[in-house]
């Protein structure tokens, strides 16, 4: 798989699929190339008409970790991207991913030409001070390199049962994605950094247009954390999706990739 060297000398794996203006995926947490079933299918309904370009965020899969952590180095790592595939690049970005997007954006003006986030987890009902709270126990499980107890953890905090968490957890999928558990923390701090200030004025250089969407399936808070992060920018536009959860059909999803960034 081919490889970017990011600012700090962290190596970047990704691949690509079709041609065209370059569309980059960030992920949120947890995903990565080696459990996504889905990123890939989107990419061959885009392939015709862009270059579709799938990245492992760093800490996961073929991506190394270069520590201390930052948000910047993430940052850093989606323009090596962007200068390796040519100087400019449109994002698509999930969850958590979402607000590491624009955040990107905000930094790399003249790069990132627009974006489309699919339900950035603003939760309003979550205090800075929880938010920080939640972010020093992941860094706690990322110190002793504890990822099984920190997706653990941000499973319950989602909303699973006991029985789902049980029932992943004696399933042949659990160490994939229990390898990229320490990440979550990278996540935590993303949104703790972004979203528990003041957003607009965080992100008032976001001069791109930027298409905000949520599933009206999707958790309860999602619609109005999409609501926040589009008024937060001073182009943002929003969507709803019918019938779309947090992990929206490929069928549902691409289409609207493809329109806005034709």
């Amino acid at each position: 798989m081919p490889q970017v060297t990011s600012a700090d000398g962290t190596a970047i794996g990704y691949e690509t699929h079709g041609s065209g203006p370059v569309v980059i995926f960030v992920a949120g947490a947890i995903q990565y190339r080696a459990v996504d079933e889905d990123s890939p299918r989107i990419a061959a309904l885009l392939a015709d008409r862009f270059t579709v370009v799938l990245y492992d965020r760093r800490g996961r899969g073929e991506s190394g970790n270069t520590e201390p952590y930052a948000v910047t180095r993430e940052i850093e790592d989606i323009e090596a991207l962007i200068d390796a595939l040519g100087g400019t690049a449109m994002l698509y970005a999930m969850s958590s991913g979402a607000v590491l997007a624009i955040d990107a954006a905000a930094a790399l003006p003249q790069k990132i030409t627009r974006l489309v986030c699919y339900e950035p987890p603003i939760n309003a009902a979550q205090s800075r001070d929880e938010a920080l709270a939640d972010l020093a126990e992941m860094e706690r499980f990322k110190a002793a390199g504890d990822g099984g107890s920190a997706l653990t953890a941000f499973m319950r905090y989602t909303g699973a049962s006991e029985d789902d968490v049980n029932g992943f957890k004696s399933s042949p999928a659990w160490p994939p994605f229990a390898a990229a558990g320490t990440t979550i923390a990278h996540d935590y701090r993303v949104l703790a950094e972004a979203t528990k200030g003041d957003m607009t004025a965080r992100w008032r250089g976001v001069a791109q247009p930027v298409l905000v969407v949520n599933g009206d399936a999707s958790f309860p808070f999602m619609a109005a954390a999409a609501d926040s992060a589009a008024d937060a920018l001073p182009n943002g536009q929003r969507k709803t999706l019918a019938g779309q959860r947090h992990d929206p059909a490929v069928e549902a999803i691409a289409p609207v990739i493809a329109q806005f960034c034709a």
